[in-house]
């Protein structure tokens, strides 16, 4: 929660001058590695939208780029030019003060919105609002000149506060001009798009927003006005030019138009009504594609192609990046754009949305993708435990969606079985990855050192027909649960268990690259087991026909160098990678020399390559290039489509970081739970244009927000410094050789350093009982 005690800068609010706009706006250009034009003219776009008129859909950026900075700032409003769509409109909900002046606020109560509590404590009041009573800091009980020193904060709380102690004043609806004029050239003059939502309020206590509206359009250029009064867009229909657009709003949760009594259902069976006074409507998206309360998707409702009937353009609202959508879009928020765009039945004819930089790539880049046939070049598509952002990990819906959604290679984490089956499982303690706690198998909880140290029921605990046998359920990973994210809960528990054997068919009869063999806990297999999973590799691999030189490309992956090495010394033909500890930032020519003695590709992981604190980039590493100098190719893990996944930088967007590691870091191949978010990336109609491709489509300047918050110089605004990251060196490459394999009449845990199996304490049990609760 933030603190409403702060010390913010010193700008004063109320206004904005020519150069203070312009440099803030270079400043803001240089987020992006902005090299070519602002829309490239080769992009290759539909040649007809089933829009109204068939034109481009509009990227409608609410109160700027608010999904990062306070919204309505001159921050917001300056990025989403520089960040989006050439075209793309500003959207001002405007908000009268006590004097009559339009200042452009998400909320007419601007508590959350501004530090105005903190300015005028004991200035809270209450007013009725769409039929309730509701308590705050109003902007009627305001005159302009006392909100000079009231500056903007994110509305949003779960959004970074770091951009409030800028000190952005709050801008009147005639500063916005001041604010374009401050864009760099290069960048196209945006559209603007002034929201009313409450015109009925304002006449109750003394202020005409007709008359300001009228008044403001005599300076002020304005190509839409929107309302969820229709009397209100009724009494300027006839004061507006023909070049500004009349929008009614259908809000989200208020039933009835208080300008004409009707609720808004009935208004949305008499389009023709609308029209009379109307060019267009703007719907919530629910009203296009309903959502079940378990937050899945209906068919789509026939909305779009009524009010197109009707020669109405429709709009739809309510997108963000950092919100849950239905499960069907698997978190990726361009999924979702598409689907309102370009799905193939209709189009509307815009967006508006919190984050438009992820709508302008949407409807730039992604409405027409290049040729449907998979691509297995450079980067690869690796999946992390076949489809498991969607899929129970490593079940056969996980890998047959893998394929589906255009994996390049599906990936295999070995365990084995009490009798000596290799299944593919993501971890060898059941209780990860099953339902076993559930089931009268979690009676076999033990501890085992050599694994972990707290009680778990594993694979090698049970046998295959156990495992298979129907009791024993997969269950889908939740890696970001600490947020209160979970995966697709209808799939939650779906698919069958796979064997190695099996896994191998899939690759050998798809349009695949090749597969990734993942090894964990090899030596303990080898000691404890008496298991030898090299000589079990590759007698499988060989029976499937992987070693008759045809075959498809086989990695066999793992964080055990000496496992790496033998398999180098029985001169493999499988392309060994090796897994550096998670966080490096460097690694010494010495330790990258003794990798390349027994591996052709290392996996990194994500941290390794950015340095970050407080989730804003700091700097980039120079590892991936200096594994690239020593031969290496290089794999990056694990790429996911949930929002927190990914830094403050890449605008909780899953394209803008991959298009980050692609062409900024260079990566080789990525590793993601989800493939098809990667294969679509790889399809843009974008790709290939290199220094010509948009703005919106050009990777992040690495560390220019954090450095934007360091030009703030308020010390409370800094993310604190950070230690330096791990170095690669020789000794952590270095293992002792992999042990003989211990004959498997040998008693478990005949290792002489430490017992096999523990039994689980009172304790560990009352876990797995209190776990086997929350299922």
């Amino acid at each position: 929660m933030r603190g409403s005690s702060r010390v913010y800068g010193d700008r004063g609010g109320g206004g904005v001058g020519g150069e203070t706009a312009a440099f803030l706006a270079a400043a803001l250009c240089g987020l992006l590695l902005l090299t070519g034009a602002a829309d490239a003219q080769s992009i290759q776009r539909p040649t007809a939208y089933k829009t109204l008129k068939g034109e481009t859909p509009l990227v409608i950026a609410k109160g700027g780029f608010s999904g990062v900075f306070p919204g309505s700032s001159e921050a917001a409003y300056s990025f989403a030019s520089i960040a989006s769509a050439p075209d793309t409109s500003w959207w001002c909900d405007v908000q009268l003060t006590k004097d009559g002046v339009g200042i452009c606020l998400g909320d007419m109560d601007l508590k959350n919105s501004t530090i105005i509590a903190t300015v005028y404590p004991a200035r809270k009041s209450t007013y009725v609002v769409d039929g309730a009573s509701k308590v705050g800091w109003f902007s009627v009980d305001f005159n302009m000149s006392e909100l000079q020193n009231v500056t903007l904060t994110q509305a949003i709380w779960s959004r970074t506060d770091k951009f409030d102690y800028y000190g952005y004043p709050i801008l009147s609806v005639t500063d916005l001009p001041v604010v374009v004029k401050g864009l760099p050239a290069t960048v196209t003059h945006p559209s603007m798009w002034l929201n009313v939502q409450h015109d009925i309020f304002y006449r109750q206590h003394g202020l005409n927003m007709r008359s300001y509206i009228l008044s403001t359009l005599k300076s002020v250029s304005v190509n839409y006005i929107s309302s969820p009064e229709l009397g209100f867009l009724q009494s300027i229909s006839r004061r507006v030019s023909s070049k500004t657009k009349l929008v009614y709003r259908f809000p989200d949760k208020i039933t009835s138009d208080p300008s004409t009594n009707k609720t808004y259902s009935l208004m949305l069976s008499n389009l023709t009504l609308i029209k009379e006074t109307a060019a267009g409507i703007m719907v919530p998206k629910s009203y296009i594609w309903p959502v079940t309360g378990d937050n899945y998707l209906l068919p789509p409702k026939s909305i779009v192609q009524d009010a197109h009937k009707a020669g109405l353009e429709i709009y739809a609202s309510d997108f963000a990046n950092d919100r849950i959508i239905p499960y069907n879009y698997s978190y990726d928020p361009l999924q979702e754009y598409l689907s309102f765009v370009s799905n193939g039945d209709f189009s509307v004819d815009g967006v508006l949305t919190e984050f438009p930089i992820t709508a302008s790539e949407a409807i730039g880049c992604f409405t027409t993708l290049n040729a449907s046939k998979v691509d297995h070049g450079k980067p690869l598509i690796i999946s992390h435990n076949g489809a498991s952002g969607d899929y129970p990990d490593c079940t056969d819906l996980a890998y047959q969606n893998a394929i589906k959604d255009g994996a390049d290679m599906i990936d295999c984490t070995l365990q084995v079985t009490s009798d000596g089956v290799l299944i593919c499982m993501s971890s060898i303690n059941l209780l990860d990855t099953t339902n076993v706690q559930t089931t009268s198998f979690s009676s076999l909880a033990t501890v085992i050192p050599d694994i972990q140290g707290a009680a778990g029921v594993f694979t090698f605990n049970l046998t295959w027909n156990n495992i298979s046998d129907g009791a024993l359920r997969p269950k889908i990973s939740s890696p970001l649960s600490q947020y209160y994210l979970v995966r697709n809960p209808k799939y939650a528990n779906q698919g069958k268990f796979v064997k190695f054997s099996d896994f191998l068919e899939y690759g050998n009869d798809k349009d695949l690259s090749g597969i990734m063999v993942i090894i964990e806990h090899a030596a303990f297999m080898a000691e404890s087991l008496g298991f030898d999973i090299i000589e079990s590799v590759t007698t499988a691999l060989s029976d499937a026909g992987y070693s008759n030189g045809t075959a498809k490309e086989v990695m066999i992956q793992s964080e055990d160098s000496a496992l790496l090495v033998k398999f180098k010394q029985q001169n493999t033909k499988y392309k060994l990678v090796y897994t550096l500890p998670q966080g490096i930032g460097d690694a010494s020519s010495s330790s990258l020399a003794d990798v390349k003695e027994f591996a052709h590709a290392v996996v990194i992981d994500k941290s390794s390559v950015f340095k970050q604190s407080l989730h804003f980039i700091i700097n980039q590493t120079n590892l991936v290039q200096d594994l690239h100098t020593a031969g290496l190719a290089v794999y990056a893990q694990v790429f996911r489509n949930e929002f927190v996944s990914q830094p403050w930088d890449f605008f909780s967007d899953a394209t803008v970081e991959i298009n980050s590691y692609v062409q900024t870091v260079k990566v080789d191949g990525l590793i993601t739970d989800f493939p098809k978010t990667v294969r679509r990336y790889k399809r843009n109609s974008c790709t290939g244009l290199g220094n010509d491709a948009p703005a919106y489509m050009q990777t992040v300047n690495v560390g220019d927000l954090a450095n934007l918050i360091k030009a703030q110089g308020v010390p409370d605004a800094q993310p604190p410094a950070v230690a330096p990251m791990p170095v690669l060196n020789e000794s952590s490459v270095d293992q002792p050789a992999f042990p003989p394999v211990t004959p498997k009449n040998a008693p478990p845990g005949s290792k002489p350093s430490d017992a096999y199996a523990v039994a689980a304490s009172a304790c560990s049990l009352l876990v797995l009982a209190c776990a086997a609760l929350l299922i």
